[in-house]
């Protein structure tokens, strides 16, 4: 049944199957997330940018690996923004076949890309390997629980490209603050592929969490 953010819980002890689960939460979430007018949008981007820019990995980094949010997620073009204007380097990435390449996010108008991703620079790839430039990698998520496991949008291209980082470049999931769940309550399926995070960014806090430690 759905829990008072809307998002359904108690699906371990009915689906034993973690695909079938995840694929349950996805619906669940996006339909939520649907429900989120223009006003709540955009009072979400500013508030990422007020907590990211506090943190002190952010404030330390000379580059930070984002992406160009699509559909309903959290708004990350103001953070994008924000972000350069403090002269913090930004690098989005390119679905190239079953990879992650990425790409300096120069503020230009972005294009669309050939795969299911979000919106391209149009630069000159930085490679598969791009990644390894970044201080600080903010990636999409639905949801992420208290354990650091992240529900994705199922395409599996962060999974592949998450460990190919150095353990001690942070790992933060960008969610709602009631996508948060409390794994000793709703934990997220989890399989053997699946990487999870470092912290939760939301637009409230930004909350550590086990993750890959």
């Amino acid at each position: 049944m759905p829990n008072s953010s809307g998002i359904v819980t108690g699906f371990p002890q009915i689906l034993s199957d973690a695909p079938t689960v995840k694929a349950a939460l996805r619906r669940r979430i996006r339909a939520s997330r649907r429900l989120r007018g223009a006003t709540e949008r955009a009072e979400v981007a500013r508030g990422l940018i007020g907590v990211a820019l506090e943190l002190p990995q952010i404030q330390a980094a000379r580059c930070v690996a984002l992406y160009a949010s699509t559909g309903t997620e959290p708004e990350t073009a103001p953070l994008r923004r924000a972000l350069r204007n403090e002269g913090i380097a930004v690098m989005l990435p390119l679905v190239r076949g079953r990879d992650l390449e990425w790409a300096w996010d120069t503020g230009d108008d972005l294009r669309p890309g050939p795969g299911p991703g979000g919106r391209e620079p149009a630069g000159r790839t930085l490679g598969v390997t791009g990644v390894l430039g970044a201080d600080v990698v903010l990636v999409p998520a639905l949801a992420v629980d208290t354990l650091g496991t992240r529900l994705g949008q199922g395409g599996g291209y962060y999974d592949s490209a998450l460990p190919l980082l150095d353990p001690g470049v942070p790992v933060l999931a960008v969610v709602h603050d009631d996508e948060v769940l409390d794994a000793a309550v709703e934990a997220l399926p989890t399989e053997p592929h699946d990487v999870p995070v470092d912290g939760a960014l939301t637009p409230l806090r930004c909350l550590r969490l086990p993750g890959r430690a």
